[in-house]
């Protein structure tokens, strides 16, 4: 039978177990930028745990005198008392590492449908690429019956034919197209913000000749280059030389993004690279050729001034 302080004595042996001893911030390996100067280095953080020596238990100066001397004049009685507190922390430890491994199957589930959806999502809007990308100009429209037609003729059909359509189209002036096509083939990729109610949520932009796609850069953080499109923008150049415009309409996936927003991504296109405005261009050659020296913050400040910020209202391009 334990006095009152034996077991206070047995508290703090079995505490010399249970000390904690912090945790270990460490760089994760594998784990790259995809988007230089947005996305942030991420870290994985690990536990380490040691021994604690008996000396540096609280209690072992108040309890020294008495752990000594049972330890000398009963030695089995104190093996005994560190073999209980040895199975102690095995049941506490065993119990923690359980709950720990619930824990993870449960994020390993969830983790699992999500990347199941993403795939899924990734296949339904490869199909819809593969099928824009081989989509004509005649597919949409008969050209032996606009072949005697004017550029504003055109135009106004083109228009009128996706009014009612849950898209985007545009018609854009031959020159202005020019200037946006050959930049985008040395600068093929930019950062664009999509204002919301609460701020704003990124988007990549990548050009594949004349069809501009575009992914969420959440998309991109988790899946890297299987990122499915959201968003493809396709111009058709078959009547620039002729009829002096190009026209584009747009493949938009309507569960991650809406007609509004694809209209917003759209006249953002021709902000940042129809721009005659150098100091505006600028930010994505940053973005392309000096990735380190691009803050997306520059954007921001560029869409507000611009009026396409979170105040800007839906507009036809």
């Amino acid at each position: 039978m334990l006095d009152e302080s034996d077991g206070k004595m047995a508290a703090a042996l079995l505490q010399m177990s249970c000390l904690y001893r912090g945790t270990l911030a460490v760089r994760a390996t594998g784990i790259r930028t995809l988007i230089p100067g947005i996305v942030p280095a991420q870290f994985r953080a690990f536990s380490v745990r040691r021994e604690p020596e008996v000396g540096e238990n609280p209690f072992y100066e108040k309890y020294r005198d008495k752990i000594q001397k049972l330890r000398s004049s009963k030695p089995k009685k104190y093996e005994a008392r560190l073999e209980n507190r040895h199975e102690a922390r095995r049941e506490a430890l065993g119990q923690s590492k359980q709950e720990e491994q619930e824990g993870e199957q449960e994020v390993k589930q969830q983790v699992k449908q999500q990347v199941k959806q993403q795939l899924e999502n990734t296949d339904r809007m490869a199909a819809s690429a593969a099928s824009t990308q081989n989509k004509t100009l005649g597919s949409i429209f008969n050209m032996e019956t606009i072949r005697d037609k004017t550029g504003e003729e055109i135009a106004a059909l083109w228009m009128k034919f996706y009014s009612t359509k849950d898209t985007v189209s545009a018609v854009i002036p031959a020159q202005i197209y020019e200037l946006i096509f050959s930049r985008s083939q040395t600068c093929q990729m930019f950062l664009y913000a999509l204002p919301q109610e609460d701020g704003y949520e990124f988007f990549v932009g990548q050009w594949s000749g004349h069809e501009l796609h575009f992914t969420s850069l959440a998309n991109v953080q988790t899946l890297g280059e299987n990122a499915p499109s959201q968003l493809i923008l396709c111009h058709y150049p078959d009547l620039k030389e002729e009829k002096g415009l190009v026209l584009m309409t747009a493949e938009l996936d309507p569960k991650f993004i809406t007609v509004h927003h694809a209209q917003c991504l759209a006249n953002q296109v021709k902000l940042f690279y129809g721009t005659r405005r150098e100091e505006t261009y600028r930010l994505v050659e940053t973005f392309n050729h000096r990735p380190a020296d691009f803050r997306h913050t520059s954007v921001l400040a560029e869409l507000e001034r611009s009026g396409l910020g979170p105040a800007a209202e839906p507009t036809g391009s």
